[in-house]
């Protein structure tokens, strides 16, 4: 049996008096920021939103009843700022607070990119954390209003007084996470994970997997319709029963048809090509090549990937599946729930 090598903390590990009077800034009001900066203030922390003057956000946060001012304004007040706007925004952001930290003060993350990829050198004499909730920030909310716990993963960066373990996980608390369990971790694994894992599994790698099964049975003369169901929309299915039980519980409950096919044909198809394609991003992630490229293309207006995104919208399989989905009774129902959960990004 193979041996867990981080330590886990939960409630009964985590004080939250390291919050009892502290001030925390929450900067950006998107997917995690809402969620961190409502929750932190129904567990009764004292919370400020940080949002440009012209952010669409503002409204939002303030019908929450959060204060709402600037990056520079909030950061200025508080002792925990919370960097939660967009990777790409965030060396400019903190260009603006960093005048305002203080010795003593947090600066918390919710990803490593910026910390592990040098495009913020925070000053010294502040702690640098991450509490990085592993679900989106709808979720995180809904989860703490049910009094349930979202996963989520802490790493220290910079220890400046002793204590920032110890604030992390207050901040963890106060936000839900140590009500299911917080790993530890680094800021280099928690980056280099994420990043091979979106790239190669959970984003890239599936969609792409999906795309090629869908092509392959169009091309051989099947109907889109079929062929999107049986790529895509079954995929679902799949993922929730791995989710809650593993992949050996998937094929438990599949049938037997479906697992001999599965464990035969797989491999083909995942063969040692593959393995070797996920070598190579793997290391493009950690030697910080992709780091660059994704900093280049911000940098020039990113141009590569407005075009690749447009491609994936005028893919087929797009219009087939629009088209499907409305067809049926749930489509209604969860067109309502993306619209009441659904926030603007800041």
């Amino acid at each position: 049996m193979t041996e867990f090598t981080t330590e886990i903390y939960y409630d009964d590990d985590a004080d939250e008096s390291h919050l009892d009077g502290a001030t925390v800034a929450v900067l950006g009001y998107g997917s995690q920021g809402h969620a961190h900066a409502q929750n932190l203030a129904d567990s009764g922390v004292d919370v400020l939103v940080g949002l440009r003057e012209e952010s669409s956000s503002r409204a939002a946060a303030e019908a929450d009843g959060l204060e709402v001012g600037t990056a520079a304004e909030v950061a200025a007040r508080a002792d925990v700022v919370s960097m939660l706007v967009p990777d790409t925004a965030q060396p400019a952001v903190y260009a603006e607070v960093e005048p305002h930290l203080e010795p003593g003060n947090v600066l918390q993350f919710a990803h490593g990119f910026n910390i592990h990829y040098n495009q913020i050198d925070p000053v010294e004499g502040v702690d640098v954390t991450m509490i990085a909730p592993k679900t989106p920030g709808h979720l995180l909310r809904r989860n703490y209003e049910n009094d349930e716990g979202t996963p989520g993963l802490l790493a220290v960066y910079q220890d400046a007084t002793g204590e920032a373990k110890a604030r992390a996980l207050a901040y963890a608390k106060a936000i839900g996470c140590t009500r299911a369990g917080v790993v530890e971790t680094t800021f280099r694994e928690e980056t280099e994970t994420d990043l091979f894992g979106e790239q190669a599994v959970l984003c890239g790698g599936i969609a792409e997997l999906i795309k090629a099964g869908y092509e392959t049975l169009v091309d051989a003369g099947y109907s889109p319709e079929m062929a999107y169901f049986e790529c895509l929309n079954e995929m679902k299915l799949i993922v929730d029963l791995m989710y809650e039980g593993g992949v050996g519980a998937m094929y438990d409950s599949v049938s037997d048809t479906a697992e001999y096919g599965g464990l035969t044909r797989g491999r083909e198809i995942i063969d040692d090509g593959v393995r070797e394609n996920m070598d190579e991003v793997l290391a493009e992630v950690q030697n910080g090549e992709f780091a660059r490229d994704w900093i280049a293309e911000n940098g020039a207006n990113r141009p590569v990937y407005t075009q690749l995104r447009q491609a994936e919208k005028d893919h087929e399989i797009e219009d087939v599946g629009a088209r499907l989905r409305e067809l049926f009774a749930w489509a209604e129902a969860e067109t309502e729930d993306e619209d009441r959960t659904r926030v603007q990004a800041d």
